[in-house]
């Protein structure tokens, strides 16, 4: 019979859930918000976006297919978002302690536990994910059997990107054009799609001054948190909105692209993370299916008149992507880069790339 310590998540509202550990059996706290991919728990682990949040997955089973072993292209891993796990812990309806995949080189449950991150299953994941439906993300903590209790803790109030970025500068791939990558949090796919592409890949810190790096173009990745926090990038932004050479970014990088441009950005009640958000191409009838992890918007009525938006969530009418009238500059709110996700936007780096 395995044993497996009971344990209980308290929002702070003072909603309880109760189920079982099968990850690390230690406490933690952070920002719970729920994600419905059906797939792609070692990559949601690992993407540095949900750094500091306790990751609810709406797909009822955890752990049937295992973890894939970490491998190497361009410098970066294979099958990860990052070198190590972010989100502060996960939690399911159920766990299978049996996996079966073909890639698979250990159980999810060894992997939680050699990095020291809590897991829990037995929960009724729907009611869960129903209640941050109405209230929005909350706060926190997981409590595990013979552990301590903590308090809460609001990631938010971090600059997390400055957490989560590389601290010297790196080079990835080769190629006749190169391309500076503003680590705000980066994902590995996106350094993937971009030397896949054959362009040289720069990544310099978040508070780089990358604007006395020369370069053919500007990328500006994904990251976790406030994008009020990293005035330091909008800065070094406004300095290459002046140069005129194109610039594509994601995810955070589209919220720091247009407060650079002097537009404002706001908290969505629950944010926008799961594989399956219908955005439509702004002035066009083209709807595409894309994976969203964010938690923040640009707000569409503060663009000023030479910009406009490029993509419209389908849902709700928020933005997903910004792009100048007349210069090579553009963003994109969703990942095209998304892995494991839908791929239909991924041309948009071919885009970039021509820019080039």
């Amino acid at each position: 019979m395995r044993h497996t310590p009971r344990a209980v998540i308290i929002l702070e509202d003072g909603t309880t859930f109760e189920g079982k550990s099968m990850g690390y059996p230690a406490s933690t706290a952070g920002e719970v918000v729920f994600n419905t991919a059906m797939t792609g728990y070692p990559e949601s682990l690992t993407d540095p976006s949900y750094e500091g949040q306790i990751l609810v997955t709406t797909y009822p089973i955890l752990g049937n297919y295992g973890v894939p072993p970490r491998g190497e292209e361009s410098g970066v891993s294979n099958y990860y978002e990052s070198d190590h796990i972010h989100a502060k812990a996960i939690i399911a309806q159920d766990y299978s302690w049996d996996h079966s995949h073909w890639q698979a080189d250990r159980p999810l449950s060894q992997w939680l536990n050699e990095e020291k991150i809590p897991g829990i299953y037995g929960i009724d994941t729907r009611a869960l994910t129903k209640h941050l439906r109405d209230k929005g993300s909350m706060l926190g903590k997981i409590i595990i059997e013979g552990s301590e209790d903590i308090p809460f803790y609001d990631p938010n109030l971090e600059n997390l990107v400055a957490k989560t970025s590389c601290r010297a500068i790196e080079h990835h791939g080769n190629g006749k054009k190169t391309v500076v990558l503003v680590d705000c949090g980066v994902k590995h796919n996106i350094i993937r799609c971009l030397t896949r592409r054959g362009v040289k890949v720069v990544r310099v810190p978040w508070d780089y001054d990358f604007t006395s790096i020369p370069y053919d173009g500007l990328f500006i990745s994904n990251g976790p948190g406030n994008p009020d926090m990293v005035d330091t990038t909008v800065k070094n932004l406004r300095k290459a909105l002046e140069i005129g050479k194109p610039i594509f970014g994601i995810c955070m990088g589209n919220q720091l692209l247009g407060k650079a441009a002097g537009a404002k950005t706001y908290k969505l009640k629950y944010g926008h993370r799961s594989h399956n958000q219908p955005v439509r191409r702004a002035g066009t009838d083209k709807c595409y299916v894309t994976s969203q992890n964010h938690g923040f918007a640009i707000d569409n009525s503060t663009l000023p008149p030479c910009w406009e938006p490029l993509f419209i969530n389908m849902n709700d009418g928020t933005n997903e992507g910004i792009r100048h009238k007349n210069l090579p500059y553009f963003s994109a709110q969703f990942h095209p880069e998304a892995s494991s996700g839908p791929r239909d936007t991924e041309f948009l780096f071919d885009e970039f790339i021509s820019m080039l």
